[in-house]
């Protein structure tokens, strides 16, 4: 195991003492928080001098709001909730800094093992087509609408879900139901048959299909292939008030990412995960998105840390698309406030101290959805 990085700090930093506010950082258990809680394990926020408060939360809501009303610095985000938080979207609105990506891929789409029934037959990955014509037959004989669970409404799992549906023919506002459930929940409310199926970043498809509640459909690897997924944010006036700890902060992150795309460090990334995150899982459950797979499937495009970090304005600005095509942004949103939080100076910053070269090129975005399908 290569468990020591180094992360060079600036003079300036400070170091952490009474004259350093703790930074407070949320994140809600999910896979993709181990670059924060991996720099928390390794010490590597101490090493640039910070202190730092992770607290773990119980779902998204909770999470926004104590970031935009300033119980938290910082949090483990959804990529489309810094547009949210700009726009204002349920009343809350609150100004963030992307500081960097922690991971692409790592969401699966599980399905109940009645639903997988009507489905018939099918390899992963599910295609539109055959889950829509499945959702047909059950609206031919008259069956109860088909619940499926997102973990949030302004996420990649909502949009990339609303986007394979359309694909296959279906309108996600007319033809099923559409719930929030918060990610710990899901299994179990697959397993109880109160949802038939769900889109959630892992460990907790693989969890559902051990504990024999449903089957992993596909990855929404497989919708966009090597999509940003969930990201650092910092209050921007963190930022502006203390530029040098959130460059330092966003600098232990990268490293983070650096070490845990190294697969001789996954057994104990998946220690920390389980100490810190996951106490009641099994290690299994927990290892299998770090070696690319969900459940027995080998996954096209698996999670991966690295090469996300860098914050991609495009990329963004493709949910931002996807949420005015659901009519979820109002129109006097611009695109240049919704996207306001896209700033790469602090990733770019941070890299600096680490000498870290800016990941591979972005892979290509999906076509956007026709007009026929939305408000």
């Amino acid at each position: 195991m290569n468990a020591h990085i180094s992360v060079p700090a600036r003079s300036a930093t400070r170091r952490a003492g009474p004259g350093l506010r703790t930074l407070r950082l949320g994140f809600v258990p999910l896979t993709d928080a181990a670059p924060l809680l991996v720099a928390e394990a390794l010490g590597l926020f101490d090493s640039v001098g910070l202190r730092v408060a992770i607290s773990a939360e119980p779902g998204w809501a909770a999470l926004r709001d104590k970031l935009a009303f300033g119980a938290l610095d910082a949090a483990h985000l959804l990529g489309p909730m810094p547009i949210a938080l700009a726009a204002g979207l349920d009343g809350v609105k609150a100004q963030v800094t992307v500081a960097a990506g922690l991971a692409v891929n790592g969401n699966t789409i599980t399905v109940s093992q009645a639903l997988a029934d009507e489905i018939g037959p099918f390899r992963h990955p599910l295609s539109a087509t055959a889950f829509a014509a499945a959702i047909r037959r059950r609206q031919g004989r008259g069956a109860p609408e088909v619940k499926m669970a997102v973990v949030f409404p302004y996420s990649s799992h909502n949009y990339l879900l609303r986007y394979w549906l359309a694909k296959g023919g279906l309108d996600p506002d007319r033809d099923l139901r559409l719930l929030v459930v918060p990610p710990p929940l899901v299994a179990g409310m697959l397993k109880d048959g109160v949802i038939d199926g769900f889109c959630a970043g892992e460990p907790w498809g693989t969890h559902a299909a051990m504990l024999g509640a449903g089957r992993i459909a596909l990855a929404t690897g497989d919708i966009w292939p090597n999509h940003p997924e969930k990201l650092l944010a910092i209050r921007t006036d963190y930022v502006e008030r203390e530029p040098e700890p959130a460059a330092a902060a966003t600098a232990a992150v990268i490293a983070a990412a650096r070490w845990l795309d190294d697969p001789d460090n996954h057994p104990e990334a998946v220690k920390i995960l389980r100490k810190r995150a996951f106490p009641g899982l099994s290690v299994e459950s927990i290892a299998a998105a770090f070696a690319g797979r969900a459940m027995d499937t080998e996954l096209r495009n698996p999670l991966r840390f690295r090469g996300a970090t860098l914050p991609r304005r495009e990329q963004a600005a493709w949910w931002l698309r996807q949420m005015r095509h659901w009519g979820h942004v109002p129109p006097y949103v611009t695109d240049a406030d919704a996207l306001a939080p896209w700033q790469d100076a602090l990733w770019r910053a941070a890299a600096n101290r680490l000498r870290e070269a800016e990941p591979f090129a972005a892979p290509p975005i999906p076509d956007d959805l026709p007009e026929i399908f939305g408000q």
